[in-house]
């Protein structure tokens, strides 16, 4: 924008690093002969029409609200210019510009010009000239920022925001052209041989959302009515980060279908996938997981074990994409694609992987094998031997299930009509995905390379960190498959390193696919669950709890904190905090193993009442729990065993709020909060003779720490459910109990139902638990995918959801506690 004028903020205008060269100007006075309006001014009646906000004074008038973002009112006052007259045409240098031109607009000295379309030209009462910008984003401008090499460089995003611009700060004219979305691209070249530049999306600040045009609603005809209180939400349809245009023009027709289904990406244990499936089935929508991936084989069996109709496959990501291509080429050799002969039936599935022997009584020569089925097929080294490649498994003729084995396709080349029938069996079964059978991706790519408890993080360049790969790998996937709906959920973390680099490839990378995107942050503790950990997340349901924990998101981010506005009216459930949870659980000890029990008393609260719940009612049945159909078998109730020194540090632990190791005896606490030994006190030790208080208690974090060996209280909130579930360094201990909470303790902070069962050893289970997003989160997000499938999401980045999870009856006093 020109020189001089106010900037709303750093985001707000876009600056245009590349834009083809351009002269740049100095500043003129308006007097100049080469700078003035054109043509007679706009009739005096028809200019207070269009433009009633420029005739309300002699001089500026403070509106009470901002009109540079029409689709979000903001509650600063701003100076509006009062004008004398409008006009419809200018001269600058020369060239003649009218209303609804796109131009180059001048920038500070040493940068590059800016872009905008006109969209005012008027006269103030002092005899300025000025015409208003409506700002086009290039990618760097945007939340893509350095990423912006995954962009077209010949694309720019269409923007609300809009300011005044002295006349004189108009550079030269640049031509653009709107794109229909999913234009060909024999077409779309074709176009831009007559244009500079396209663009085919708008981007707009609140929660850096790219969402489609619809092409009436920026027609240069609609423009020249332009006023400041125009708008562009009408063409732009909320979607969860991801939405294709696809989904826009067949939301009415995919409404009526029955179900819809669902790829989990890094899967774990579910919950991402089970918590969406919960919250669509909320709002009308069946959505099941037809498919989960992931690496670890003990999450894998969890999942198996609560969802028997999902296709669970544990293998990496990088190859599950190449099986993916490799079963393309496949279905093409058989000629199956488009044979309509595709049914969403596990029929087939199950006889895929029988362990039926396939012995029709005849005999094979000793020595020699047979393929008398095939039974799988993977992609990678199934038989560890350094050769990645496709391979099937084989059941041989005449033998067992213990003889299978992993063969390669090229070992298999005289097994066509095999292969062939595998293949049609697996394509009818929709064993794996093809192009467009997936309707929802989901996933959250593994954090290593990006979460604050690594400490070997890249900060410099974290795409390069091998960790971080699996982002990649993640949105090779989507590209792939091209599903209607994606939705990325990652630790907040995936935003502060190197200015949030992961976060903008992410949204780069769908933009790129043409993709609707919207960036949000969530925490979990809003939603109905006692603990904080922050997760970028794509959709934006309101929160439903008061929430009062601690959470850190990077200043340039803050604003994508998904949150009600200031001063808009909303209505939140108390805050579901430690006993609300798990009050009403039966006492157990560190040595307890035992992975059935019954519950010994009833539920305390709305909480525990809901997370009690069966399968079947708890998906007809989201709302406050007051059925008396609850969960009579309790499973996972089971911490991890601590080893016998350990344990007895935790029994010197005082069972009160805000107890640690820090209440031992020979350790002090200095004015500045950091602890020292009293040497005025012998050393305490263990049994064992190793020290009650160990030397790393007093060292973590310089001795500032007050988390080893720390007691959790009833009125608390979970800072963040992790994976580990030693008390080392992180408050983990049972208020009352000595040992650490349990598996199911920690599982119903995530908001796990009580049904959901883990498989594995005890440490697998609280990994599992500790990866998952909360039960509440996806849920809500189940029911804001629901929506925006079924064509009944308005177009404002955030709303209210139709799942809630119940908050507390009434706080329980620790005398009255259970357990």
């Amino acid at each position: 924008m020109g020189r001089g004028v106010k900037r709303e903020s750093k985001e707000d205008i876009p600056s245009l690093s590349n834009s083809s060269p351009s002269p740049k100007k100095t500043k003129k006075s308006p007097e100049d002969d080469d700078v003035r309006f054109a043509g007679k001014p706009v009739p005096a009646e028809e200019a207070r029409d269009r433009w009633p906000h420029r005739y309300q004074s002699k001089r500026k008038v403070k509106l009470g609200v901002s009109i540079t973002e029409s689709n979000n009112v903001e509650s600063n006052e701003k100076e509006v210019l009062q004008a004398r007259c409008h006009y419809t045409q200018a001269v600058v240098d020369g060239c003649v510009f009218n209303l609804c031109d796109d131009t180059y607009v001048q920038a500070e000295e040493g940068k590059p010009d800016y872009i905008a379309k006109i969209v005012e030209m008027f006269e103030t009462i002092d005899r300025e000239l000025y015409f208003t910008a409506r700002w086009f984003f290039r990618a760097e401008d945007t939340v893509i920022k350095n990423q912006s090499d995954l962009i077209d460089k010949r694309r720019v995003f269409y923007s609300d925001i809009r300011d005044d611009n002295p006349l004189n700060s108009i550079v030269s004219k640049v031509k653009i052209v709107q794109l229909a979305a999913k234009v060909d691209l024999a077409e779309k070249e074709k176009i831009l041989l007559s244009s500079d530049l396209y663009y085919d999306m708008a981007y707009s600040l609140p929660h850096f959302s790219f969402t489609t045009l619809d092409t009436a609603t920026v027609n240069p005809e609609n423009l020249k009515m332009d006023s400041d209180a125009s708008s562009i939400s009408e063409a732009s349809s909320n979607s969860a980060l991801g939405d294709t245009d696809a989904a826009k023009s067949s939301q009415v027709s995919r409404c009526q279908e029955s179900r819809m289904t669902l790829l989990d990406l890094y899967s774990g244990c579910g919950a991402m996938s089970t918590g969406l499936c919960l919250g669509a089935s909320v709002s009308g929508l069946k959505l099941v997981t037809r498919w989960a991936v992931d690496i670890n084989s003990n999450a894998c069996e969890s999942l198996k074990l609560n969802h028997p109709e999902t296709e669970v496959r544990n293998e990496a990501a990088e190859d599950f994409l190449s099986l993916l291509k490799e079963w393309e080429k496949l279905c093409k050799e058989f000629q199956l694609l488009g044979s309509h002969q595709s049914e969403d039936s596990n029929s087939e599935q199950n006889s895929l992987d029988s362990d039926d022997d396939v012995d029709d009584g005849s005999t094979v020569p000793s020595g020699e094998f047979e393929v008398g089925k095939l039974l799988a097929i993977c992609y990678g080294d199934p038989n560890s031997v350094n050769k990645h490649g496709l391979h099937f498994k084989v059941r041989w003729r005449g033998y067992g299930p213990s003889e299978d084995t992993w063969e390669p396709i090229d070992g298999l080349s005289n097994c066509t009509d095999s292969i062939k029938e595998f293949v049609t069996r697996g394509f009818k079964s929709k064993i794996l995905p093809l192009p467009g059978d997936a309707d929802f991706i989901c996933g959250g790519p593994p954090c290593q390379g990006m979460s604050g408890f690594n400490r070997f993080r890249n900060f410099i360049d974290p795409l390069k960190d091998p960790k971080n790969y699996q982002l990649e790998v993640f949105m090779n996937i989507v590209g792939f498959l091209k599903p209607k709906y994606v939705l990325m959920e990652n630790v907040v973390d995936i935003l502060k390193l190197s200015g949030g680099v992961l976060g903008c490839y992410a949204v780069g990378r769908l933009v790129s696919m043409d993709y609707q995107a919207r960036l949000g942050i969530l925490a979990a503790g809003s939603f109905g669950v006692p603990q904080c950990r922050m997760r970028k997340l794509p959709q934006y349901p309101l929160p439903t709890h008061e929430f009062v924990g601690k959470g850190v998101c990077p200043v340039e981010f803050k604003e994508i904190v998904v949150w009600y506005e200031k001063g808009q009216a909303c209505k939140l459930e108390k805050s579901v905090v430690l006993s609300d949870a798990i009050s009403e659980l039966p006492a157990v000890t560190n040595y307890d193993s035992q992975d059935e029990m019954v519950y010994c008393h009833a539920p305390c609260t709305d909480f525990q009442k809901y997370i009690r719940l069966r399968r079947p009612d708890m998906f007809h049945s989201i709302v406050a729990a007051k059925k008396e159909s609850q969960q009579m078998i309790l499973y996972d109730h089971i911490p991890l065993q601590l080893n016998d020194d350990d344990y007895e540090r935790v029994c010197h632990i005082p069972k009160k709020k805000g107890a640690n190791f820090r209440n031992l005896p020979g350790v002090l606490v200095g004015p500045n909060n950091k602890v020292e030994w009293d040497r005025s006190v012998e050393r305490v030790k263990v049994k064992s003779g190793k020290p009650l208080v160990p030397d790393y208690a007093m060292t973590f974090v310089r001795g500032t720490s007050s988390k080893p060996f720390a007691r959790l209280w009833w009125d608390e909130f979970v800072l963040t459910v992790v994976t580990r579930a030693e008390p080392h360094n992180q408050a983990i201990l049972h208020p009352e109990q000595d040992r650490v909470l349990t598996v199911r303790e920690n599982a119903r902070l995530q908001g796990f139902p009580d049904w959901y069962r883990l498989w594995g050893p005890v440490k697998e289970r609280y990994i599992q638990v500790g990866n998952a997003v909360a039960f509440p989160v996806s849920m809500a997000l189940g029911s804001m995918l629901a929506k925006a499938s079924q064509g009944v999401s308005n177009n404002e980045p955030v709303t209210t959801t139709d799942t809630k999870f119940p908050q507390s009856l009434a706080p329980l006093s620790s005398k009255k506690r259970i357990g």
